[in-house]
């Protein structure tokens, strides 16, 4: 299927490595010129430069941290009229909410809240005015299904999509949509991450954790982020312009209800 957005512009958040790289190889695929983001030059240049070498697509690297008023500014300079954006970070570390003092909340707050927000904020009106866009905010199957050890993601994440609820509906009349992807269990660093921290709170291997909650899918695997990619090129194409205000959940089915 020809998804009808070669030669858009992207800023993909978060891209050197797992589902944020994933989308922005997606995106190249299908000829999107992209501006991709993270905090470490060395890692974002070489993912930079894969993509250009497989794809031919214009890729601009920008290292900086996002969530500083300052790194976005930069990134923005690089592509200041986006017909895509891609806001991805890095989860909040698990723990106990009793342990979780005031910084540890605006920490999270601000990467996974208000950062997406304020990136909308830059590019919206443009897109709006130039009748296409697409923004995607990668958040967490944790909107759905709260996990209590993730309570600083579950209540950032929830206030982005409950922000963006409002906002898809006066947008798409202007052929702007916005959309939430939410990952489940995805084979990336941030959920090795979570397999230590089980790990070490049960005395299990970390062998043992990640064979159990593989079994505990209902697919009996985890997710390929080249399948995440897949999921976020097609809402950001042409065809997709009457799905808008939806949380997609891509979990394996391991989400019991209905709806």
């Amino acid at each position: 299927m020809d998804l009808a957005i070669k030669g858009r512009k992207a800023i993909v958040c978060a891209a050197s490595k797992g589902l944020g790289r994933a989308c922005a190889f997606a995106l190249a695929r299908e000829g999107v010129d992209l501006v991709i983001n993270a905090r470490t030059a060395g890692p974002l240049e070489a993912t930079a430069e894969e993509i250009r070498r497989e794809t031919g697509v214009d890729v601009v690297s920008v290292a900086c941290d996002i969530t500083t008023e300052e790194g976005r500014n930069a990134v923005l300079k690089a592509c200041p009229a986006p017909d895509i954006l891609v806001n991805n970070a890095g989860g909040p570390p698990p723990g106990d909410f009793r342990d979780w003092e005031e910084e540890a909340w605006n920490k999270a707050l601000n990467a996974n809240m208000l950062t997406p927000i304020f990136l909308i904020k830059a590019v919206v009106d443009g897109m709006m005015e130039r009748k296409f866009g697409r923004i995607i905010n990668i958040t967490s199957a944790a909107v759905k299904a709260p996990i209590a050890v993730l309570g600083l993601s579950n209540g950032a994440r929830t206030g982005l999509t409950g922000f963006v609820a409002g906002l898809a509906r006066e947008t798409v009349a202007s052929n702007v949509t916005i959309n939430g992807l939410l990952p489940g269990p995805f084979d990336t660093d941030r959920l090795k991450v979570t397999f230590q921290g089980a790990a070490d709170k049960t005395g299990q291997t970390i062998e043992q954790v990640r064979e159990q909650r593989r079994l505990g899918n209902p697919a009996q695997r985890f997710g390929d982020p080249e399948e995440f990619g897949a999921t976020c090129a097609f809402l950001c194409s042409d065809k997709a312009g009457f799905l808008n205000g939806q949380n997609i959940l891509l979990d394996g089915g391991a989400f019991p209800g209905t709806l």
